[in-house]
């Protein structure tokens, strides 16, 4: 036994700790969970926990359904909510990798599919970090007299007023964040009425995305007992806002910033200009991934700071990838600030594609374009082209069609998780096309 697994065990015992939710996440990142007593732990960690697979979306056909999910002890934590009915039992949760009966790590794990990318950098001598900004909506309990929903408060960007409904809501979410290991760097009202941004500390790749995952459980809970509901819906409001999770990025080669020269005009070596430059390549193919439901398109053709071209800036936050120019001469703090994932994106996924695109960027020797100068967002679709910019696609189709074509996204998934998402959000789509929205009866019926 490890000394990890060790130590969980001795802090169930000297905690008493009742409950141990071990989590992981289905293909399109929905939050899974089984709760084993801590007497099961120790067997757990040498054999695992046996489930069907085929339950799960997009894990396993019934035929090879069953499945067992490993708990890594390093990701150990204890839930800073009570018990549920009032108590104060305490609990605790451990994510997982899931494997196959043989001991093979499954093909259908998000975490395996970010760890792999992690890998392929860690061969050509890099790590990643990640710090996100995630944005987010407080809302009423009760939706308006049309059946709408209703945002928590009336602020907009940076307003100190706390919100109407949860005045205690940003306190009580970053107090549990931390407690659970999860550094916050920020924390402000966004621009709409009722939305919110916590800017998460760097971590690694994959411990960001279990955080991420963390981070919207908490936040719901947190929510609830504020009396408020949050959601991560990318586009809730057709008038507002809608909720990106701009992703910053570097990668470090031991203890140096790749991306960083203190002699180019933007601070940028040329690793970090073709890692851009791959993104921008391949953003069409990969923005299915990053932008994942239907609702995410409504956020990235309204333009209001989301990106509709692949493009990159220095401070431009109307492109696609931005570099901030706030700490120029600060070697450490040169990164990357991707704009185009949204709050509800799979964090393994879309930060395995991002990786994915990057890496390619840099192995092949990408050329980056010249930076964008321009508010994208207010320009026509012919001045875009007329600039050399790609555009990104406006909705779920065209995102679909564009990752149909792309070797690099079947290569960065995995033929299994490539397959089941296409066929998912194909899914998805046709359902969408399938609806008479209230608009179309408004100005059709009558034809």
């Amino acid at each position: 036994m490890s000394r990890q697994q060790e130590f969980v065990l001795r802090t169930l015992e000297e905690r008493d700790i009742r409950f141990v939710r071990l989590w992981f996440t289905d293909i399109q990142g929905y939050l899974k969970s089984v709760a084993v007593a801590p007497a099961e732990l120790e067997g757990a960690f040498e054999e695992g926990i046996g489930f069907d697979g085929s339950s799960i979306e997009g894990f396993s056909r019934v035929v090879e359904s069953d499945t067992i999910a490993r708990p890594d002890p390093s990701t150990f934590q204890i839930l800073p909510i009570d018990g549920s009915d009032g108590s104060t039992n305490l609990t605790a949760r451990m994510f997982c990798d899931i494997a196959m009966p043989d001991g093979e790590p499954s093909w259908a794990d998000p975490r395996q599919v970010l760890r792999r990318q992690m890998n392929i950098a860690a061969d050509l001598g890099f790590n990643c970090y990640i710090h996100p900004e995630v944005e987010f909506f407080l809302l009423k309990n009760e939706d308006g007299p049309d059946g709408h929903p209703q945002p928590a408060d009336t602020g907009g960007y940076f307003d100190q007023a706390v919100t109407d409904a949860a005045p205690q809501f940003r306190q009580d979410a970053i107090t549990a964040l931390e407690s659970m290991g999860i550094s916050v760097e920020f924390s402000h009202h966004e621009a709409s009425p009722g939305q919110q941004e916590i800017d998460l500390r760097f971590a690694d790749a994959l411990s960001m995305a279990d955080n991420i995952m963390s981070f919207r459980y908490i936040i719901k809970q947190i929510a609830n007992r504020n009396g408020v509901r949050a959601t991560f819906m990318p586009k809730p409001f057709p008038d507002f806002n809608g909720s990106a999770m701009h992703t910053h990025i570097s990668l470090f080669e031991g203890e140096i910033n790749a991306f960083h020269d203190p002699d180019d005009e933007y601070f940028l070596s040329g690793t970090a200009k073709s890692f851009i430059a791959g993104i921008l390549e391949h953003a069409p193919e990969i923005s299915a991934v990053t932008n994942q439901w239907v609702n995410s398109y409504k956020r990235v053709t309204s333009g209001a700071e989301a990106p509709t071209a692949a493009t990159w800036g220095a401070s431009n936050r109307s492109a696609l990838v931005r570099v901030p120019m706030y700490t120029v001469n600060k070697p450490a703090s040169r990164r990357v600030e991707v704009r185009s994932p949204d709050s509800a994106a799979n964090p393994y996924l879309t930060y395995a594609v991002l990786l994915a695109a990057g890496l390619k960027g840099i192995r092949e020797g990408y050329e980056l374009m010249p930076p964008a100068e321009e508010d994208i967002s207010h320009m026509t679709r012919r001045e875009r082209m007329a600039m050399g910019y790609k555009d990104l696609p406006t909705d779920l189709d065209l995102a679909l069609r564009e990752m149909e074509k792309s070797e690099l996204v079947a290569d960065a998934l995995g033929e299994h998780v490539f397959e089941f998402f296409l066929r998912n959000k194909w899914r998805e789509w046709k359902a969408y096309q399938a609806q008479v929205t209230p608009w179309e009866l408004a100005h059709n019926l009558e034809f």
